[in-house]
Order: C-alpha cells, then sequence, then structure tokens
C-alpha cells in the first residue's frame, strides 16, 4: 500500500469516527451548483461557505462548460432541484499554459508526466506516445475572463438548460481568496 493510500484511509478513519450527516438528503440544502476547476488551491465550501449537502460542485480542468459539466448541471436541476448555477475560474490556472496543439505533441511523444519550464512544456518521458490526443477537446484557456463568459454562453444556450435559471459568471483570485464577478458573464447567465 502506497503512503498517499495509507494518509487517506487514515484520514477517513477519523472523518468517520463522529460521522453524524447520514441523514442529509440527496437534493442540496440551498439549491444551487458550482462548476469550477479542479485545481487543489480552490476549496468551493471554504470561499463560497458550504457545508456537506449545501450545494453540488462539479469540479474539471479549468472548471469548463465541456459536455460532462453541462450533463452534471442538467442532472443537478431537473432530478435535484438546483435553480442557480455559478460558473468560477480562476487567476494563475494551468489551463492557460497551453494549447490543444501542444498537448496533442505531448501525448504524441510520450504518455509520462510533462515538465513545465521556462521555455514551455516539455516531454520528459520516454515513448511511446498515442495518436489519440488530437481527438479530444482540451478547452485550453487563453483569456479567463472571456473564458467564464464563453461558458456561460455554451451553458445558457444548451437546448436542455431551462431559460430561468440564473448563471453567474467569477473568477477566484488565488492570491487574495476572492470572488471577483465577470458582469459580461452573468449579464448573458441572467434568467430569461
Amino acid at each position: 500500500m502506497s503512503k498517499i493510500v495509507e494518509e487517506v484511509l487514515k484520514a477517513n478513519e477519523q472523518y468517520a469516527a463522529p460521522f453524524d450527516k447520514g441523514d442529509l438528503p440527496m437534493p442540496p440544502a440551498r439549491h444551487f451548483a458550482i462548476l469550477t476547476c479542479m485545481d487543489a488551491r480552490l476549496d468551493p465550501a471554504k470561499y463560497a461557505g458550504l457545508s456537506e449537502g449545501d450545494a453540488h460542485v462539479i469540479r474539471n480542468a479549468g472548471g469548463r462548460a465541456s459536455d460532462d459539466a453541462i450533463r452534471s448541471l442538467v442532472i443537478s436541476y431537473k432530478l435535484l432541484g438546483t435553480r442557480e448555477w455559478f460558473v468560477i475560474h480562476h487567476t494563475d490556472c494551468g489551463m492557460e499554459t497551453f494549447t490543444d496543439q501542444i498537448m496533442e505533441n505531448l501525448l504524441a511523444s510520450s504518455l509520462k508526466t510533462a515538465q513545465l519550464t521556462e521555455e514551455g512544456w516539455k516531454d520528459v518521458g520516454e515513448g511511446p506516445g498515442s495518436p489519440w490526443g488530437k481527438y479530444i477537446r482540451w478547452l485550453t484557456i487563453e483569456n479567463q475572463k472571456q473564458s467564464v463568459v464563453d461558458d456561460v454562453v455554451r451553458i445558457k444556450s444548451h437546448p436542455l438548460v431551462p431559460a430561468e435559471i440564473p448563471v453567474y459568471g467569477y473568477i477566484y483570485d488565488c492570491k487574495t481568496g476572492r470572488l471577483i464577478e465577470v458582469p459580461e458573464a452573468t449579464e448573458a447567465g441572467r434568467a430569461r
């Protein structure tokens, strides 16, 4: 067993010992969902004041409105009653450090972990790689504010998203811990 597995299981034992949340209902008590990045520096429970059972938190690389993220939001609304959604990207996001072409090239070279150097991403592993990287839309970020607007628009224009659901757009500042509204995104996400 790895050291990480041991640490996780030990932490779980401590968490589960006084566990008293077994009766929380499935629908989120505060009736909202957050789509945000998987970045380990972000703790949506803390920056949004959440406790277990309060809200749905959907996370992926960049907090992007991928097909799977929209699938989760639609389930959140249709089956579990959320009535408001947030798209929250963040400063200093790793998705700003590469393009689809860079990722495709790295994967074609090797499936090992790459390194970010002063010159950009470099593959330090040996092959074989895989050509399959070209078949994925990586949803990289060139402009943080614009990506929030684009994701809110993509969600609001999806045929399975009801017009009456408001979608708010924010950027989490990794240096200050503050949420900064992207007014153009929130305007695009207004309930209609």
